[in-house]
């Protein structure tokens, strides 16, 4: 891909202020794209704008606040032909611990949020002749995952959007795929190594070492190496992956 593949292309990345969704954006904004990126915190997201980025903040859990974001965005710089939803939250917690507000919390950020970003993004994608959505999954979509259930049912729950949508407009100009990225070094990784240690007593370094040995090559997996495979679905020859869970964990996992 050349530095103008995506020129007048319009992206969209929820959570797109840090880790995984920075990441994406910034390998958008690089081929020529305007990316929107949006968060809750307006003061991260201006931390990170410019150079093809433009933050809105915006509550995924908040319909009302995401549909005048997202309206916002598209009369600023078109129609979204490149929707990424990203924005979630990674919390463990045992079922028999876990209240209904934390389910709630988990499902409305992680399948909720995803559903109305792509239900927003798409009638002005479907009026043009390209689009690709790419959601951001995990490998705990593809199985369970101990001691969180509720942040695998809403990742299991993802990819069967995902999969769906793709049945919906096969043989369109549209694709849908999920990446299911294991651990990945970010801001999460740090704040789960610590929930780990509090939790179990272990030493936060012992914590990280249970997520990075999670990992088939026993390493932590780079945001830019998840960025990459977005890139490829958003590129030349890409048409025909379609309704894919893509695994970046270092090896087989299920």
């Amino acid at each position: 891909m050349t530095a103008d593949t995506l020129a007048g292309k319009h992206a969209l990345v929820t959570g797109g202020g840090t880790g995984i969704g920075l990441a994406i954006a910034r390998a958008l904004a690089a081929q020529g794209a305007q990316v929107t990126i949006t968060g809750r915190r307006q003061a991260v997201l201006d931390e990170v704008s410019g150079n093809g980025l433009f933050g809105a903040a915006m509550d995924v859990r908040d319909e009302e606040a995401l549909k005048h974001g997202i309206a916002s965005a598209i009369d600023a710089r078109g129609p979204v032909q490149i929707c990424v939803p990203n924005a979630g939250i990674a919390e463990g917690r045992a079922v028999h611990k876990t209240d209904m507000a934390f389910w709630r919390d988990i499902m409305a950020t992680n399948l909720d949020g995803a559903f109305l970003t792509i239900r927003e993004c798409l009638p002005g994608m479907r009026s043009t002749d390209w689009g690709r959505v790419i959601a951001v999954s995990s490998i705990a979509g593809l199985r369970g995952l101990p001691g969180a259930a509720a942040y695998a049912a809403s990742k299991h729950g993802l990819i069967g959007l995902i999969r769906s949508l793709s049945e919906d407009y096969m043989g369109q100009p549209f694709t849908f795929n999920a990446l299911c990225p294991g651990y990945v070094d970010t801001p999460i990784v740090t704040r789960n190594q610590e929930a780990i240690a509090e939790r179990t007593g272990m030493s936060p370094q012992d914590a990280r070492q249970v997520m990075t040995d999670a990992n088939r090559h026993k390493r932590l997996i780079d945001a830019d190496e998840v960025a990459a495979a977005a890139m490829w679905l958003v590129g030349p020859g890409s048409g025909s992956i379609n309704g894919q869970c893509i695994q970046i964990a270092g090896g087989q996992t299920v």
